[in-house]
């Protein structure tokens, strides 16, 4: 019995990751997921949603080819997969994906790579 349980649940997750969306950005555009804000101070106060700021940092998903220059050729993008950024706040459009809360951004938007 055990070993019909354990089948269908992957099953079930091998259906799910087929299921799941796959974005590839195109050109010099960066698929970004945003990594939460603080909820704390360092003070040590707890901080309600309406008192928290937009969060500026964030984990790349996916990176398109590059940026096409004037004379044809692609430049490859800085910014990796698996890379944390720095953004401003008001960068890149919002997008919901699989329950998850992701930017596609230009990667002139971002001011740079936590390292």
């Amino acid at each position: 019995m055990k070993g019909d349980k354990d089948s269908v649940k992957k099953l079930e997750e091998m259906e799910t990751e087929e299921r799941a969306m796959k974005v590839r950005p195109f050109g010099d555009r960066i698929l970004v997921e945003v990594l939460e804000a603080e909820e704390k101070t360092k003070g040590g106060i707890v901080l309600p949603d309406t008192a928290k700021e937009k969060p500026q940092q964030a984990k790349v998903i996916a990176v398109g080819k590059g940026k096409t220059v004037d004379d044809g050729k692609i430049v490859p993008l800085e910014a990796k997969q698996g890379d944390v950024v720095l953004f401003g706040k008001y960068s890149g459009t919002e997008l919901k994906i699989d329950d998850r809360n992701l930017l596609m951004m230009k990667e002139e938007d971002i001011l740079g790579i936590v390292e």
